[in-house]
């Protein structure tokens, strides 16, 4: 009998295929040179290799691993205050009477590796003990970056909330992606959830926050694995925030997170059927985990259809889990005062309060909403995306203890 692993596949023309796709894109008027996009013709030529369709390269350039998501810069120095960014240095806490913001850097381990995070304490305590925030940034951004963009620290100065922010390294992702795309850190108690979780209850510890009152955060790839985390640790999250993100479940490879960001359809047929990238059923969502969304509608980089997708899981969920219960949907339209049109659709329960939000931005792309320009991929004319899922987060009920 033949042996099957022996068998070789029909020969391909690699070179053919790759220019008949990039004039795909071309003609799509996609820039695979520069962007988010840029990356495309390196996930080709793996995908090509992985299939025997092409010789592998040694160069560096060819074994990156794809960047998904935007590209960012180095925040150097910046002050904490009312414009929203932070201090690199971190300022001790030696009193009730002399207290200081602090904003420091910690280290966390598990069987899945190891990940640095940022804590920032504001100088008030609000609460005692207080809510915890965590931030979780997208590919190529860091915690200083992410903070200095979203302006959370601000926040927390009002309202007197903790702030963690783990950092995704390059020996994880080399384009510092969180891998929401990997099926061994899309479950509990392995990957970077785990490694999330961990820190997370490394500060409940030390800190004695309050472990009803946590929320979790981010942007497109940080949404994704924030969205993963409302999944598999819905005990210990009481709320999610998902900026430009993705669903639960909707990739399990490079080749399929690239067709998920474009709304289940990646524009290149051929990639959907090359070795590797065979479609699978997705993971269903099951934990009705409270969610706030926002999506811009000219997001190129991940479609809008994501995040109503990832409001559908979280209805679906709600639904299972109280059956017979009433909610109730409105929408109402508005326009930021930095001008940017938004609709904002709102599912309430029986009692009327939110448990899922949908923010649709008008006009609006891959960048987060009502931003400061101090961090990397903000939008400042639209409404003040932070500041309304701090709201969302500190309305909530409390959760179940962890």
């Amino acid at each position: 009998m033949k042996n099957l692993f022996d068998a070789r596949a029909p020969s391909f023309d690699a070179k053919a295929i790759n220019d008949t796709i990039q004039r795909a894109l071309a003609s799509a008027g996609l820039d695979t040179a520069s962007g988010p996009m840029r990356s495309v013709t390196d996930t080709i030529r793996r995908a090509l290799v992985s299939g025997g369709m092409a010789e592998a390269s040694g160069s560096a350039a060819a074994d990156r691993e794809p960047v998904i998501d935007v590209m960012a810069r180095v925040v150097d120095v910046v002050d904490v205050g009312d414009g929203g960014s932070v201090a690199p240095k971190a300022h001790p806490v030696t009193g009730d009477a002399q207290r200081r913001a602090s904003f420091e850097s910690h280290e966390f381990s598990n069987r899945a590796g190891t990940r640095s995070y940022k804590l920032y304490v504001p100088a008030r305590i609000a609460d005692a003990p207080p809510p915890m925030v965590v931030m979780l940034h997208g590919c190529t951004q860091s915690a200083d970056d992410f903070a200095a963009g979203t302006r959370m620290n601000r926040l927390a100065d009002e309202h007197g909330f903790l702030v963690v922010y783990p950092e995704q390294p390059a020996g994880a992702n080399a384009s510092k992606c969180w891998n929401w795309f990997k099926a061994r850190d899309q479950v509990r108690d392995a990957g970077e959830p785990s490694l999330i979780a961990g820190i997370v209850r490394d500060v409940l510890g030390r800190h004695e926050a309050d472990p009803r009152r946590v929320f979790v955060a981010g942007l497109s790839a940080g949404a994704a694995m924030a969205v993963i985390l409302g999944e598999t640790y819905p005990e210990l999250f009481a709320g999610v925030g998902a900026h430009s993100g993705l669903p639960y479940g909707s990739a399990h490879d490079l080749p399929s997170a690239m067709a998920a960001m474009k709304g289940g359809r990646s524009g290149l047929p051929g990639l959907q059927s090359m070795p590797g990238a065979a479609a699978k059923r997705r993971r269903k969502a099951t934990q009705a985990v409270p969610i706030i969304v926002f999506h811009g509608d000219r997001d190129h980089t991940v479609q809008q259809t994501n995040g109503a997708e990832i409001v559908q899981q979280a209805k679906d969920a709600h639904l299972v889990e109280t059956p017979h219960a009433t909610w109730r949907a409105s929408t109402h339209s508005g326009r930021a005062p930095g001008g940017r049109s938004f609709s904002r659709t709102v599912h309430a329960d029986a009692s009327g309060e939110s448990r899922i939000e949908f923010w649709t931005l008008h006009g609006a792309g891959h960048a987060w909403s009502g931003g400061c320009a101090s961090g990397s991929y903000t939008d400042g004319a639209g409404p003040d995306a932070s500041a309304e899922m701090v709201r969302f987060f500190l309305a909530l009920p409390r959760a179940g203890s962890s």
